[in-house]
């Protein structure tokens, strides 16, 4: 990456910018973390806030080089290579510090020792490695994936998996056996006696599930607004891990709209997010979690302008988001991917990316975004255009607020309409008074269909025919006629067709000052009432 490009980067899981060389500890921890996860550069001679290239004094470079690698060197553990250069940029000589991800997990500083100076890289930050986590990353030493360790609290042949056994069975075509089980490590045979690996006590509908793994579940929850707090509704999936994509896929499609278009004349549904890519990352979710993080369910969280998609567990090191279309593919669970693959629920290795991305390319108005809150990986999915159609939105609200004693709650103002109200009716309230008190108030007291046609107007442009059958009228009658032409004269409504008064398309529609005549009568009515 160019240096102009870094500049712009963010500090992460993979980059940390130092103006200076940093203290000993805090440079180790940083070494150690990257080691243990997915590698990173350390560039000294950049201030990270704000951005700004400082620069190393040329002559202190190769002093600087040697004591960053005995530092590494004397402090970390096991042994870690850093590949360090030197890089100058206008002038300014930086220091550029490579830490390849380790194969020999885990990696810590040597005089706190593995449980108390494992360190793992969250976001920008180093954080302290906890039991758990160490646990992992001594497994993955060994390539060994949590899914495959075995469960002894019970045997295979006492496990409770009738759920997943019919899922399988239907789909599969096969009989669940106990050679297919072996096969899929499922269950393995330990002093002559089978137990269920945790993959199979995870896809059981045995007690024992709940017990192991209480959090090996779904929250889904719509809540009202843009922020978590009040709920539209909520659901907690519980069920074997092999159900869970589904149902949660589910209640997604319950708590969005789909709308429908035409063309030609064939119908064309569309969802207002793409549905595609949210069921695959659901998908993911289930299963690439880590399930070895206690306390941490999968959570998705449905608001007014977004999709939120978090699974426990960050993402795996070798892949990259931002790169969708490589085909990438990474298994954290290598016994569950092939028991989904098997059941469908996975289609093809590395073929997920590459549907969200094509699948996105569809929803122009809809933006992802990936992130890693703590020991979670997070998807997005924002409506961009939320923001402009919340304003007119709001619009309408203030309208209402503002008018809402003259007009129903059952109006639906036109943009036309809302522009008016909000820029205020005064000079249109102020002329009707003084150039129409008397004729015309003659005229409302007499007729009482004027001010009931200016409401029908309010919602939209309506025909003759259209009036008079909102007025209750079997036809069109003479004094519906003499009052259109009455309404029209004092410039209260005009046709929306003016070259063609005669046109089949002719409707009438409210003026400006027509709607500020309906506005000022109502409002001296209300006061006449008051007292």
């Amino acid at each position: 990456m160019k240096i102009e490009e870094l500049l712009k980067q963010p500090e992460g899981r993979k980059l940390e910018f130092k103006e200076t060389l940093p203290l000993k500890n805090d440079l180790c921890k940083t070494v150690v973390a990257f080691a243990n996860d997915a590698g990173g550069e350390i560039f000294i001679g950049i201030k990270n806030e704000p951005r700004k290239i400082i620069g190393i004094s040329e002559e202190k470079l190769i002093s600087m080089e040697e004591k960053i690698s005995n530092i590494i060197h004397d402090n970390c553990y096991p042994i870690v290579l850093p590949d360090i250069s030197f890089v100058n940029y206008q002038g300014k000589h930086i220091i550029k510090v490579r830490i390849y991800k380790g194969s020999n997990p885990p990696y810590y500083l040597k005089n706190k020792g593995k449980w108390k100076g494992t360190y793992i890289r969250v976001g920008s930050t180093n954080r302290l490695a906890d039991k758990d986590m160490i646990e992992e990353l001594e497994r993955q030493k060994q390539n060994i994936s949590f899914d495959s360790i075995l469960v002894h609290l019970k045997e295979a042949n006492e496990l409770t998996i009738s759920q997943f056994r019919n899922q399988f069975e239907e789909i599969t075509g096969e009989k669940l056996t106990k050679t297919i089980l072996r096969k899929l490590n499922l269950i393995i045979t330990d002093q002559n006696r089978d137990f269920p690996t945790n993959a199979l006590v995870l896809l059981s509908n045995d007690e024992i599930r709940k017990r192991l793994f209480p959090y090996a579940k779904i929250e889904c929850a719509r809540f009202k607004g843009k922020i978590p707090g009040e709920f539209i509704d909520q659901k907690t999936i519980e069920t074997p891990l092999s159900f869970q994509a589904e149902e949660a896929y589910k209640f997604v499609l319950r708590h969005i709209s789909q709308g429908s278009s035409y063309e030609g004349v064939y119908r064309k549904d569309r969802w207002e997010y793409p549905v595609v890519a949210i069921r695959e990352l659901i998908r993911n979710a289930v299963i690439h979690r880590d399930y070895s993080l206690k306390g941490k369910d999968i959570k998705i969280a449905i608001f007014d302008d977004k999709i939120e998609i978090t699974s426990p567990g960050k993402l795996m090191p070798t892949i990259d988001f931002d790169d969708m279309e490589s085909g990438q593919s990474d298994i954290r669970n290598k016994v569950l991917a092939p028991v989904f693959k098997k059941l469908g629920i996975i289609e093809q290795w590395g073929n997920g990316l590459k549907l969200i991305s094509k699948e996105l390319k569809k929803y122009p108005e809809i933006k992802m975004e990936w992130s890693e809150p703590g020991f979670s990986f997070r998807v997005t999915f924002i409506k961009t255009d939320y923001a402009q159609s919340r304003t007119i939105t709001d619009q309408k609200q203030k309208t209402r607020d503002d008018y809402g004693q003259l007009f129903p709650s059952s109006i639906i103002f036109s943009e036309e309409i809302i522009r008016w109200l909000k820029a205020g009716l005064e000079n249109e309230k102020q002329e009707l008074r003084q150039e129409l008190r008397q004729e015309l108030r003659q005229e409302i007291e007499q007729e009482s269909l004027f001010l009931r046609i200016l409401f029908i107007l309010l919602n939209s442009p309506k025909s003759r025919k259209e009036i008079s059958l909102e007025l209750g009228q079997k036809s069109i009658s003479g004094g519906l006629n003499k009052i259109l032409k009455k309404l029209h004269n004092f410039k209260l409504i005009e046709h929306t067709i003016k070259d063609n008064l005669n046109s089949p398309k002719q409707k009438f529609k409210l003026t400006k000052r027509g709607l500020a005549f309906y506005v000022l009568i109502k409002e001296e009515k209300m006061v006449k009432n008051k007292k």
